[in-house]
């Protein structure tokens, strides 16, 4: 089991930028697939990103381009930089750890979550 904690949500403009880390205890992250999910208000839990752990990426069509995740196995963190961000892009975002080989779109696949951290982008 790992226990992840999210940070660096907050309040930007549209065309902004912020970067979220979510810092992993317990077994080391890098025995991990972890991902990257959000939650609007009203809407389902939506895969962002995944990366594996051999470092492969992968994106949902709506962040391709704009977002970038990364991950830092000697400081148990993985980042999701977000670019060029959009009203749309305002959720609650998650940060997800899964065992396997790569990163999966459900979110019934992965079996440890933080707690979010909110993204508020406005106009």
């Amino acid at each position: 089991q790992v226990q992840l904690v999210e940070s660096g949500g907050g309040l930007v403009q549209a065309g902004g930028s912020l970067r979220l880390s979510c810092a992993a205890s317990g077994r080391t992250s890098s025995s991990y697939v972890m991902g990257w999910f959000r939650q609007a208000p009203g809407k389902e839990r939506e895969f962002v990103a995944g990366i594996s752990r051999s470092g492969g990426t992968f994106y949902a069509d709506s962040v391709k381009g704009r977002f970038a995740i990364s991950r830092d196995n000697a400081k148990n963190t993985v980042y999701l930089q977000m670019n060029s961000l959009k009203v749309e892009d305002t959720a609650d975002y998650y940060c997800a750890a899964r065992t396997g080989i790569l990163p999966m779109r459900g979110q019934y696949e992965y079996t440890d979550w933080g707690q979010g951290t909110r993204v508020t982008v406005s106009s």
